[in-house]
Protein backbone atom coordinates (compact mmCIF):
# COMPACT_ATOMS: atom_id res chain seq x y z
CA UNK A 1 0.00 0.00 0.00
CA UNK A 2 1.41 3.35 -0.90
CA UNK A 3 1.90 5.91 1.25
CA UNK A 4 -1.10 8.30 0.54
CA UNK A 5 -3.56 5.04 0.24
CA UNK A 6 -1.88 4.22 3.72
CA UNK A 7 -3.16 7.59 5.74
CA UNK A 8 -6.41 7.81 3.44
CA UNK A 9 -6.87 4.51 5.10
CA UNK A 10 -5.95 5.91 8.60
CA UNK A 11 -8.38 9.16 8.43
CA UNK A 12 -11.28 7.10 6.81
CA UNK A 13 -10.90 4.78 10.02
CA UNK A 14 -10.41 8.29 12.40
CA UNK A 15 -13.88 9.06 10.76
CA UNK A 16 -15.68 6.13 10.99
CA UNK A 17 -14.71 5.61 15.41
CA UNK A 18 -15.91 8.96 16.03
CA UNK A 19 -18.98 7.62 13.87
CA UNK A 20 -19.65 4.77 16.32
CA UNK A 21 -20.37 6.96 19.19
CA UNK A 22 -23.97 8.46 18.55
CA UNK A 23 -25.15 8.85 21.40
CA UNK A 24 -22.03 11.06 22.61
CA UNK A 25 -22.74 13.14 19.13
CA UNK A 26 -26.21 13.83 20.17
CA UNK A 27 -25.39 14.61 23.58
CA UNK A 28 -22.26 16.66 21.58
CA UNK A 29 -24.91 18.54 19.04
CA UNK A 30 -27.60 19.50 22.16
CA UNK A 31 -24.86 20.84 24.69
CA UNK A 32 -23.62 22.86 21.07
CA UNK A 33 -27.13 24.06 20.73
CA UNK A 34 -28.01 25.10 24.47
CA UNK A 35 -24.71 26.70 24.75
CA UNK A 36 -25.17 28.52 21.30
CA UNK A 37 -28.57 29.77 22.47
CA UNK A 38 -27.10 31.30 26.14
CA UNK A 39 -24.26 32.49 24.00
CA UNK A 40 -26.44 34.18 21.30
CA UNK A 41 -29.09 36.18 23.59
CA UNK A 42 -25.93 36.93 25.45
CA UNK A 43 -24.84 38.61 22.20
CA UNK A 44 -28.32 40.14 21.53
CA UNK A 45 -27.98 41.93 24.77
CA UNK A 46 -24.66 43.35 24.10
CA UNK A 47 -24.90 44.27 20.54
CA UNK A 48 -28.50 45.94 21.68
CA UNK A 49 -25.86 48.43 24.08
CA UNK A 50 -22.99 48.46 21.96
CA UNK A 51 -24.06 48.45 17.95
CA UNK A 52 -21.48 47.34 15.46
CA UNK A 53 -19.29 46.19 18.45
CA UNK A 54 -15.88 44.87 16.87
CA UNK A 55 -17.11 45.79 13.49
CA UNK A 56 -20.35 43.54 13.09
CA UNK A 57 -23.92 43.75 13.17
CA UNK A 58 -26.45 41.70 15.03
CA UNK A 59 -26.94 39.59 12.66
CA UNK A 60 -22.88 38.94 12.00
CA UNK A 61 -22.81 38.73 15.64
CA UNK A 62 -25.56 35.80 15.70
CA UNK A 63 -24.17 34.37 12.55
CA UNK A 64 -20.37 34.46 15.09
CA UNK A 65 -22.00 32.28 17.52
CA UNK A 66 -23.51 29.70 15.45
CA UNK A 67 -20.33 29.32 13.37
CA UNK A 68 -18.27 28.98 16.52
CA UNK A 69 -20.38 26.31 17.95
CA UNK A 70 -20.67 24.29 14.48
CA UNK A 71 -16.83 24.52 14.85
CA UNK A 72 -15.78 24.23 18.27
CA UNK A 73 -15.56 20.30 17.71
CA UNK A 74 -13.97 20.03 14.56
CA UNK A 75 -11.10 22.31 15.73
CA UNK A 76 -10.98 20.09 18.92
CA UNK A 77 -10.89 23.96 20.78
CA UNK A 78 -11.03 22.11 23.96
CA UNK A 79 -9.68 18.75 23.23
CA UNK A 80 -10.69 15.47 23.02
CA UNK A 81 -8.77 14.31 19.64
CA UNK A 82 -5.51 12.03 19.37
CA UNK A 83 -3.50 13.60 21.98
CA UNK A 84 -4.86 12.52 24.71
CA UNK A 85 -4.07 8.06 23.60
CA UNK A 86 -0.89 9.79 22.65
CA UNK A 87 0.64 11.58 26.04
CA UNK A 88 -1.08 8.14 27.33
CA UNK A 89 1.30 5.98 24.91
CA UNK A 90 4.09 8.04 25.80
CA UNK A 91 3.36 7.85 29.62
CA UNK A 92 3.14 4.23 29.41
CA UNK A 93 6.27 3.65 27.29
CA UNK A 94 4.06 2.15 24.14
CA UNK A 95 5.28 5.24 21.90
CA UNK A 96 8.45 3.43 21.13
CA UNK A 97 6.56 0.43 19.06
CA UNK A 98 4.82 3.72 17.20
CA UNK A 99 8.07 5.25 16.75
CA UNK A 100 9.86 1.89 15.50
CA UNK A 101 6.64 1.91 12.62
CA UNK A 102 7.36 2.76 8.97
CA UNK A 103 4.72 5.05 8.83
CA UNK A 104 5.49 8.28 10.52
CA UNK A 105 3.74 9.18 13.62
CA UNK A 106 3.07 12.75 12.52
CA UNK A 107 1.49 11.98 9.38
CA UNK A 108 -0.26 9.30 11.09
CA UNK A 109 -1.75 11.24 13.96
CA UNK A 110 -2.42 13.83 11.55
CA UNK A 111 -4.78 11.51 9.60
CA UNK A 112 -6.68 10.23 12.13
CA UNK A 113 -7.74 13.73 13.41
CA UNK A 114 -8.39 15.14 10.05
CA UNK A 115 -11.21 12.04 9.91
CA UNK A 116 -12.10 13.09 13.41
CA UNK A 117 -12.82 16.76 12.17
CA UNK A 118 -14.69 16.07 8.83
CA UNK A 119 -16.95 13.53 11.13
CA UNK A 120 -17.82 16.39 13.56
CA UNK A 121 -18.03 18.95 10.78
CA UNK A 122 -20.60 17.12 9.38
CA UNK A 123 -21.74 15.33 12.58
CA UNK A 124 -21.76 18.12 15.05
CA UNK A 125 -21.45 21.09 13.10
CA UNK A 126 -24.60 20.97 10.71
CA UNK A 127 -27.20 20.97 13.03
CA UNK A 128 -26.41 23.87 15.55
CA UNK A 129 -25.41 26.13 12.52
CA UNK A 130 -29.13 25.11 10.89
CA UNK A 131 -30.86 25.49 14.34
CA UNK A 132 -29.27 29.08 14.70
CA UNK A 133 -30.03 29.93 10.91
CA UNK A 134 -34.17 28.97 11.66
CA UNK A 135 -34.56 30.83 14.74
CA UNK A 136 -32.18 33.77 14.56
CA UNK A 137 -31.39 36.57 12.00
CA UNK A 138 -28.21 35.46 10.40
CA UNK A 139 -26.40 36.82 7.76
CA UNK A 140 -25.14 33.87 5.65
CA UNK A 141 -24.10 34.25 2.17
CA UNK A 142 -25.88 33.33 -0.86
CA UNK A 143 -22.47 33.01 -2.63
CA UNK A 144 -21.18 29.65 -3.27
CA UNK A 145 -17.52 30.56 -3.76
CA UNK A 146 -17.92 31.90 0.08
CA UNK A 147 -18.59 28.88 1.18
CA UNK A 148 -15.81 27.70 -0.06
CA UNK A 149 -13.27 30.17 0.83
CA UNK A 150 -14.88 29.40 4.34
CA UNK A 151 -14.20 25.51 3.95
CA UNK A 152 -10.50 26.31 2.92
CA UNK A 153 -10.25 28.33 6.02
CA UNK A 154 -11.50 25.48 8.16
CA UNK A 155 -9.29 23.08 6.74
CA UNK A 156 -6.14 25.27 7.08
CA UNK A 157 -7.67 26.21 10.52
CA UNK A 158 -7.53 22.31 11.47
CA UNK A 159 -3.86 21.94 10.71
CA UNK A 160 -2.97 25.16 13.19
CA UNK A 161 -5.41 22.84 15.59
CA UNK A 162 -3.41 19.58 15.05
CA UNK A 163 -0.24 21.20 15.24
CA UNK A 164 -0.74 22.63 18.53
CA UNK A 165 -2.11 19.83 19.91
CA UNK A 166 0.49 17.29 18.60
CA UNK A 167 3.30 19.65 20.36
CA UNK A 168 1.45 19.34 23.82
CA UNK A 169 1.72 15.54 23.42
CA UNK A 170 5.02 15.84 23.06
CA UNK A 171 5.59 17.66 25.77
CA UNK A 172 4.93 14.66 27.52
CA UNK A 173 8.61 12.96 26.36
CA UNK A 174 10.05 15.56 28.62
CA UNK A 175 7.40 15.98 31.30
CA UNK A 176 6.45 12.87 32.17
CA UNK A 177 2.54 14.11 32.70
CA UNK A 178 0.89 16.23 29.80
CA UNK A 179 -1.56 17.66 32.12
CA UNK A 180 -0.57 20.71 33.02
CA UNK A 181 0.32 21.70 29.50
CA UNK A 182 -3.14 20.33 28.20
CA UNK A 183 -4.87 22.82 30.33
CA UNK A 184 -2.50 25.31 29.37
CA UNK A 185 -3.32 24.91 26.09
CA UNK A 186 -7.28 24.50 26.61
CA UNK A 187 -7.43 27.79 28.83
CA UNK A 188 -5.84 29.50 25.57
CA UNK A 189 -7.75 27.75 22.90
CA UNK A 190 -10.84 28.67 24.83
CA UNK A 191 -10.03 32.05 25.09
CA UNK A 192 -7.33 33.27 22.20
CA UNK A 193 -9.44 31.38 19.50
CA UNK A 194 -12.56 33.92 19.41
CA UNK A 195 -15.03 30.80 20.50
CA UNK A 196 -16.47 32.84 23.77
CA UNK A 197 -15.98 35.87 22.52
CA UNK A 198 -14.99 37.15 18.73
CA UNK A 199 -11.02 38.31 19.48
CA UNK A 200 -12.02 41.91 17.46
CA UNK A 201 -13.82 43.00 20.31
CA UNK A 202 -10.97 42.67 22.53
CA UNK A 203 -9.15 46.33 22.59
CA UNK A 204 -6.23 47.58 21.45
CA UNK A 205 -2.79 45.93 21.99
CA UNK A 206 -4.60 43.39 23.55
CA UNK A 207 -6.39 42.23 20.39
CA UNK A 208 -3.70 42.96 18.33
CA UNK A 209 -2.15 40.42 20.26
CA UNK A 210 -4.17 37.63 20.65
CA UNK A 211 -4.93 37.94 16.72
CA UNK A 212 -1.38 37.34 16.37
CA UNK A 213 -1.59 33.94 18.17
CA UNK A 214 -1.96 30.77 16.29
CA UNK A 215 -5.30 30.09 17.91
CA UNK A 216 -6.68 32.58 16.10
CA UNK A 217 -7.24 30.67 13.12
CA UNK A 218 -9.48 28.22 14.86
CA UNK A 219 -12.38 30.16 14.79
CA UNK A 220 -11.93 34.02 14.59
CA UNK A 221 -10.27 33.53 10.72
CA UNK A 222 -12.97 31.11 9.46
CA UNK A 223 -15.54 33.12 10.38
CA UNK A 224 -14.20 36.16 8.97
CA UNK A 225 -13.71 34.88 5.78
CA UNK A 226 -17.35 33.45 5.69
CA UNK A 227 -19.05 36.39 7.15
CA UNK A 228 -16.60 38.69 4.71
CA UNK A 229 -15.26 40.61 6.94
CA UNK A 230 -11.69 39.71 6.15
CA UNK A 231 -9.87 38.94 3.03
CA UNK A 232 -8.86 34.99 2.17
CA UNK A 233 -5.84 34.90 0.91
CA UNK A 234 -4.32 37.61 3.55
CA UNK A 235 -6.02 34.69 5.97
CA UNK A 236 -5.20 31.87 4.48
CA UNK A 237 -1.42 33.30 4.45
CA UNK A 238 -1.30 33.63 8.69
CA UNK A 239 -3.26 30.06 8.56
CA UNK A 240 -0.57 28.74 6.29
CA UNK A 241 2.24 30.49 8.46
CA UNK A 242 1.32 29.26 11.49
CA UNK A 243 0.16 25.40 10.07
CA UNK A 244 3.82 25.34 8.40
CA UNK A 245 5.64 26.37 11.69
CA UNK A 246 4.20 24.51 13.95
CA UNK A 247 4.11 21.19 11.96
CA UNK A 248 8.10 22.14 11.33
CA UNK A 249 8.39 22.22 14.84
CA UNK A 250 6.37 19.14 16.03
CA UNK A 251 8.90 17.45 13.65
CA UNK A 252 11.85 18.69 15.44
CA UNK A 253 10.86 17.45 18.77
CA UNK A 254 8.85 14.33 16.98
CA UNK A 255 12.62 13.68 15.84
CA UNK A 256 14.42 14.66 19.14
CA UNK A 257 12.06 12.47 21.22
CA UNK A 258 12.71 9.30 19.07
CA UNK A 259 16.82 9.89 19.55
CA UNK A 260 15.76 10.17 23.32
CA UNK A 261 13.53 6.23 22.59
CA UNK A 262 16.55 4.91 20.71
CA UNK A 263 19.03 6.04 22.99
CA UNK A 264 16.88 4.47 26.11
CA UNK A 265 16.22 1.60 24.33
CA UNK A 266 19.36 0.73 23.78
Amino acid sequence: MGAGRLYAAVARGGFRRYATYRSATAAGVFTNTVFGLILAYTFIALWDAKPHLGGYDQAQALTYVWLGQALLAVMAVMGGGFEEELIERIRTGDIAIDLYRPADLQLWSLAQDAGRALFHLLGRGVVPLAFGAVFFDLALPADPLTWIAFIVAVVLGVLVSFSIRYLVALSAFWLLDGAGVTQLALIAGIFCSGMMLPLNVFPGALGEFVRALPWSSLVQAPVDVLLGTADPLPTYAFQGAWALGLLGLGRLLQSAATRRVVVQGG
